[in-house]
């Protein structure tokens, strides 16, 4: 009889979830069903959480603030926040806007702020701003990851000092053997002649990577989280901006989080297991922010 009352239980619930046309689900590493709360509570034990999105995904920017609430609470607000979408060389604009000194026109129309900035990233700047956190702009400036895709690593040696103040330390060291790079050269394939190699532009992502890894690790609170925005691909399975981070800071704890989309939200499709720790599901025909 017990048997029987859990097995109608199951199949309600398994009714219900195709009814609801829930937005999204979460997994662990291993594909298992996870949930938010257990998500968060992780987070609240790193010390960076990296949140893999989507650009256009609407539930990653959703869910990427409900953490930023979440855990500036569960941390006292000892919440740092930082976000590839920000550039070093905006980092006292960022400042100035945060404390007060700067107006939101003059700041969104001088911080080379992305097309998408006021759905998806306003919201957590605003938050910062309100609750008084500190926001760190990781990314290299694009000139330079551009100088390298046409020109290579050794453009970035005759930088001012001030220019690469900007940047990761020189040398910067780029193992092109990394799964994400190898791949990322494969569909790619190549370029004719006269145009930059694809070995360059395996490059170019990387110095974005050795950068945010290096200004996140220079960054980290003494207490608290530091929460990392960027698009899944530098963090997915621990490599990207991860690999650089544990360069420079070996011992600090790190979770990560990434996002994907496809048909069926049941099961996690085999090809994302082992993204991240947590992986969010989203459906492939959800709407998009741009």
């Amino acid at each position: 009889m017990r048997f029987l009352l859990s097995l109608i239980l199951v199949c309600s619930l398994v009714a219900a979830f195709a009814q609801d046309k829930p937005a999204y689900r979460i997994f662990s590493a291993d594909g298992k069903a996870s949930s938010y709360e257990k998500l968060q509570k992780a987070a609240d034990k790193a010390e960076v959480v990296f949140f893999g999105e989507l650009h256009n995904n609407p539930i990653s920017h959703w869910l990427q603030l409900e953490l930023c609430h979440d855990l500036e609470k569960s941390t006292g607000g000892k919440l740092t926040l930082g976000a590839e979408m920000f550039e070093r060389d905006n980092q006292a604009m960022l400042d100035e806007y945060l404390a007060g000194q700067a107006n939101t026109k003059n700041f969104e129309e001088s911080a080379r702020l992305w097309d998408n900035y006021a759905t998806d990233y306003k919201p957590l700047v605003e938050f910062a701003k309100a609750k008084k956190l500190r926001f760190i702009a990781t990314n290299i400036p694009r000139r330079y990851a551009n100088m390298v895709y046409r020109n290579g690593l050794p453009s970035l040696d005759a930088l001012s000092t001030e220019a690469k103040s900007w940047i990761a330390p020189l040398p910067i060291e780029v193992d092109l053997n990394l799964p994400a790079y190898q791949n990322m050269a494969k569909m790619m394939g190549g370029h004719g002649s006269g145009s930059p190699s694809t070995e360059n532009l395996v490059k170019a992502q990387a110095v974005k990577d050795a950068t945010m890894g290096w200004f996140i690790a220079k960054n980290l609170p003494q207490k608290g989280v530091f929460m990392h925005f960027n698009g899944a691909y530098h963090s997915d399975s621990k490599e990207g901006t991860v690999w650089y981070l544990r360069k420079f800071s070996p011992k600090t704890e790190i979770i990560t989080i990434s996002t994907v989309e496809q048909k069926d939200l049941e099961n996690l499709d085999k090809e994302h297991l082992g993204k991240a720790d947590f992986i969010i599901c989203v459906p492939d025909k959800m709407t998009k922010t741009y």
